[in-house]
């Protein structure tokens, strides 16, 4: 469809989609999206567009208004936001800008996390991938392949998974997400020792600290945590599967002594060791 707002340039397209009630229940889907080259002087401001908003401006610049913050989106810069809040945008030299309102079940968590990290603009190092499948989105309205909601979702998915796998201000991209995994294969196959930090981010080829700060970004534990919950994992299945005793399962797990093993146990289950072999699922 071409727009007919005013100060939309008539090269623009963009596609409007109904999602059916199966979509609204599972996935995450697109209501709006488009391509639009924005005249000098365009502006929008609305109270509410039920909906979350990702746009990316491939040339020229806006100037984004959200909560109670104007801040300028420079080209190459992506932007996120939530348009149920009162939000606007605007332009005084022009723009291009591909842009896409999706909704869905986990649509706001991943909303969250996502500015948590990078805020509501951010740049991507290798903004490639991100672009390419916001590009078979619109290629997809544009071939009426928008019946295809499981492929329209995974699109969006991999989208905001490439944010937030994304390490802002290394000038690593991906890297420092890669070498985490390294030291989370290390982990799973040596959690049973004594793994200094060190080591893990030796494995890594990182510094301990920015290490530490990526291994918590990427799992929302420090490998302290980490290493605990797993020996925790290995813990309930020995419990439950084998008839091994407590002190066997504390060893085999890595733990220096009953106790400390009893000790953990209850403060991350809030039941003994013995508890959960009799009564199964532990509290959360």
């Amino acid at each position: 469809m071409k727009s007919v707002e005013q100060k939309v340039s008539p090269v623009s397209d963009y596609y409007i989609h109904s999602p059916s009630k199966t979509a609204q229940e599972i996935f995450l889907y697109p209501l709006q999206c488009g391509l639009f080259t924005y005249d000098p002087g365009y502006v929008l401001n609305r109270s509410s567009f039920d909906s979350f908003l990702l746009a990316y401006v491939q040339e020229g610049n806006i100037l984004l208004d959200f909560r109670g913050k104007r801040q300028p989106v420079p080209a190459k810069h992506f932007v996120l936001i939530d348009c149920y809040q009162p939000h606007g945008y605007s332009t005084r030299e022009g723009a291009e800008v591909i842009w896409l309102h999706f909704d869905g079940v986990m649509a706001r968590n991943y909303y969250e996390f996502i500015v948590s990290r990078l805020g509501n603009v951010f740049f991507m190092d290798d903004a490639v991938p991100a672009l390419r499948k916001m590009n078979s989105i619109l290629r997809a309205f544009a071939e009426n392949h928008q019946f295809l909601e499981p492929l329209l979702s995974k699109y969006i998915m991999d989208i905001l998974t490439e944010f937030m796998v994304y390490n802002p201000g290394s000038g690593m991209g991906r890297t420092g997400t890669e070498n985490v995994e390294k030291a989370l294969v290390y982990i799973s196959e040596h959690f049973t020792e004594d793994i200094p930090v060190s080591r893990l981010a030796g494995i890594s080829g990182l510094s301990e600290y920015y290490f530490i700060r990526i291994f918590r970004q990427n799992t929302g534990y420090t490998p302290h945590e980490y290493i605990i919950n797993r020996r925790m994992a290995s813990a309930r299945y020995l419990l439950k599967y084998t008839q091994l005793t407590v002190k066997e399962i504390c060893f085999s797990t890595g733990f220096s002594c009953e106790s400390v093993f009893c000790n953990a146990f209850k403060k991350h289950h809030h039941m003994t060791p013995q508890q959960y072999r009799l009564h199964g699922t532990p509290e959360r």
